[in-house]
């Protein structure tokens, strides 16, 4: 998500600072520039011509003629008016009512609010909740089975009744089961419905009446587009939501649905689906986006992504070698293999700052990534153990048997080793602080 939009503003962006001093004529040409990167992103034009007179009235300010680099201050102000217009970030509201708090979620048929809904109980029970699910979606074929095959997946426990009776009187009943199962939250999986549709509309009326939800979610499809302003205003107008859920970000989205629906309902964003997977699921940080989308990386996302994924032990025997000088590339194999199951390799050098540049030039794209990676892995699969703890041992002979094994060339069995060397070295900064320390991440592309 958001890729062409980061494209173009950070093309915009390079020019304006080749230059020297920054004149008004210079805000209007970027400013002309942003407001193409957005419209093209399928923000709506509302929402793309308030953010545009906010930068520009700041930029041809004295803001940024008393700067002493004034390229980046205007940077600086889209990063600031962007952050702003994505709101601040949501959390969910487990404070007012008694337990079980309740979460609805609603939204368009094929939005993934079924699988959301499992992505969210397995998130809140990692923050220490009792979650519980309800399958109220009646109307859409095999729904019900969908969320109870995924609530045995995750071993949270679904109350269902089947698709006879009335939504409403599930979503009532099931809010009571779950009280009786002492669970602190709910989770009502509506079904999704046009928000023109009246009579599906009054319907989620009626379920909100009936359960008094604390929070009403509107489960929406990245890939929207322009038609999200109304989806959004439809049904906070209905039933007024509290908060938004995007999914499918980690596809061809624009990026504009997350902007615009922000804007027009002036709720907060508060989760990002970013795979099909159930831990495909994170937190919405509106600045970390905005790094993002500006090139600058977001270490903090990485670093709790790491954190998720490295045994705590691990991580402190990994680090203990990195500080004795003792990392051998079996240590770095086997970090590798870890990372692949953190996400998407491009989603994580995304958040590495200068990495998005290349991933946008073609050098480092998904298919790319993960051929460089099996090919790392054959390379020391290729090794004898003690080759792998020693790789001073490596002469030629020992290398061309070792391309030969792994089905490549010496040179990049070379390449392999020196990217290793590199890394030894730039863990040798780790250890006098000059980098972040982030949990079992190797240093893959140089």
């Amino acid at each position: 998500m958001f890729e062409g939009l980061s494209k173009r503003l950070q093309e915009t962006f390079d020019r304006l600072g080749k230059g020297g001093k920054v004149t008004e004529e210079h805000v209007n040409t970027v400013m002309r520039d942003v407001r193409m990167a957005l419209l093209e992103a399928d923000v709506a034009l509302p929402v793309v011509k308030d953010f545009v007179n906010r930068v520009r009235e700041r930029a041809v300010d004295m803001e940024v003629h008393k700067a002493l680099r004034p390229a980046q201050q205007v940077v600086k102000i889209v990063h600031e008016e962007l952050t702003t217009t994505l709101g601040e970030p949501g959390k969910l509201n487990f404070y007012t009512g008694s337990k079980p708090h309740v979460i609805m979620l609603v939204g368009l048929q094929g939005s993934g609010k079924t699988t959301t809904a499992a992505k969210l109980a397995t998130h809140l029970r990692r923050d220490g909740k009792q979650p519980y699910l309800v399958a109220a979606d009646v109307y859409r074929p095999a729904a019900v089975d969908q969320l109870k095959t995924l609530g045995k997946q995750i071993g949270i426990p679904v109350y269902d009744e089947g698709t006879s009776a009335k939504p409403i009187d599930i979503a009532k009943r099931g809010v009571e089961a779950a009280r009786q199962a002492n669970a602190s939250v709910v989770i009502i999986d509506t079904a999704g419905r046009l928000q023109i549709d009246d009579q599906l509309m009054t319907e989620l009326e009626e379920i909100k009446r009936r359960t008094n939800p604390s929070e009403v979610l509107l489960v929406a499809d990245a890939m929207t587009g322009q038609e999200a302003v109304n989806i959004a205003q439809g049904f906070n107008s209905r039933v007024g939501i509290t908060g938004l859920i995007l999914t499918k970000v980690d596809g061809d989205a624009r990026g504009g649905a997350a902007i615009s629906m922000r804007a027009v309902t002036s709720v907060p964003i508060k989760f990002l689906g970013t795979s099909e997977k159930i831990d495909g699921f994170e937190v919405f940080h509106p600045d970390r986006l905005v790094d993002r989308i500006l090139g600058m990386g977001d270490m903090m996302s990485l670093i709790e992504k790491a954190e998720e994924h490295f045994d705590q032990a691990e991580a402190e025997k990994l680090q203990e070698k990195l500080m004795k000088n003792q990392f051998t590339l079996q240590d770095f194999l086997e970090q590798l293999q870890r990372i692949r199951k953190m996400g998407p390799l491009a989603q994580i050098m995304g958040m590495i700052p200068g990495m998005s540049k290349l991933q946008m030039s073609g050098d480092l794209n998904e298919d790319d990534m993960q051929k460089r990676l099996k090919r790392v892995e054959a390379i020391i699969n290729s090794m004898t153990n003690k080759e792998r703890n020693n790789p001073k041992v490596l002469n030629a002979s020992r290398r061309k048997r070792i391309a030969g094994g792994a089905g490549v060339q010496v040179r990049d069995v070379n390449d392999v080793l020196n990217q290793f060397q590199k890394m030894q070295d730039m863990m040798g900064q780790l250890r006098k602080g000059k980098f972040p320390k982030i949990p079992g991440m190797p240093n893959l592309f140089g």
